[in-house]
């Protein structure tokens, strides 16, 4: 796919991949593309540098920025899935093109080729299409975040109504996940800041100020991510207070049981003791006597631990 600008017309136009006449500016998509594909886009329309190309049909680094003679190569990462499975993007961008390379299919290249075929303006130079890209991927960010921040809310209320219910797996699972997704923003944010201090060769003065944007919005994530890497860890630490103040409840409870019943049990073992002489078990009215003193025993005990708020 190859989205095609004339400056100084309102011509914007969806093409095959072609080569480019000296005045027009284009933006060039690569979805899970061969190698071979690659390399004659690279190579044989804009002559890239050999590392540029390497990395762009492997496509496994960390986010960085390589300075070559007549062009750049950047990596950014899309976060797409509940997950936080990063998607890797390879950016190649010159005078009058730029080129993106990635091995899924993402909703935000489709969402990019709108924008570029509605509104003309954001075609007419590859750094104002660097940013659209740059500043969709971010936005991305900013909605898993959210998702993450109701997805901390909704555990919490389940430990407020279970302290057993088993979360630490999920919880372990989102901490490793958000340390990668946290890696990967921290070092795009450099990226971005070096793209915004009018170092960058292609992009205009005018735009500087929306990287800065987008450099604030990275900025913005980060501080989140660092908020629910502690949130996580203090609702594992509140279910463990939850579960252990349960415990000594039931623990409590018990143990005021028990020592209801341990006089009861003294006073059952007395009498049943094979003796001729218990006295006792002569009278009459032995069996209810007995029944009264447990009675009488047990609320006792009872008003003794009321009375000192043990119950």
């Amino acid at each position: 796919m190859m989205i095609v600008r004339c400056p100084g017309t309102d011509h914007v136009s969806e093409e095959a991949i072609r080569p480019l006449t000296p005045h027009e500016t284009v933006w060039i998509h690569l979805s899970k593309p061969e190698p071979a594909e690659v390399k004659r886009v690279l190579v044989e329309m804009f002559h890239c540098h050999p590392l540029a190309v390497e990395d762009a049909i492997k496509l496994n680094q960390r986010p960085k920025m390589d300075r070559y003679k007549d062009h750049i190569f950047l990596t950014f990462f899309a976060i797409t899935d509940k997950r936080l499975a990063p998607v890797e993007i390879g950016i190649v961008i010159g005078a009058n093109y730029i080129v993106t390379i990635c091995k899924k299919q993402l909703k935000l290249f489709e969402l990019l080729r709108q924008q570029l075929l509605a509104v003309k303006e954001l075609a007419d130079h590859p750094g104002d299409i660097l940013h659209r890209l740059l500043d969709l991927c971010v936005d991305e960010y900013t909605e898993i975040t959210n998702r993450i921040e109701d997805q901390m809310d909704e555990l919490e209320r389940k430990i407020f109504e279970n302290p057993y219910l088993k979360v630490s797996h999920e919880v372990f699972h989102l901490k490793r996940a958000m340390h990668l997704f946290r890696r990967i923003a921290l070092e795009e944010r450099a990226i971005v800041g070096s793209i915004s201090h009018q170092t960058f060769p292609y992009t205009r003065q005018e735009t500087d100020a929306y990287f800065v944007d987008i450099c604030d919005h990275i900025s913005r994530v980060l501080d989140s991510l660092d908020m629910f890497k502690e949130s996580f860890t203090a609702l594992l630490e509140l279910q463990v207070n939850m579960k252990s103040d349960r415990m000594n409840q039931i623990i409590k409870t018990l143990t005021i049981v028990s020592s209801i019943f341990l006089p009861l049990t003294f006073i059952a073992g007395v009498y049943g003791m094979n003796f001729k002489n218990i006295p006792e078990l002569s009278w009459d009215w032995g069996y209810a006597y007995v029944w009264g003193v447990m009675i009488g025993v047990s609320l006792l005990l009872w008003l003794v631990f009321k009375w000192k708020r043990w119950i």
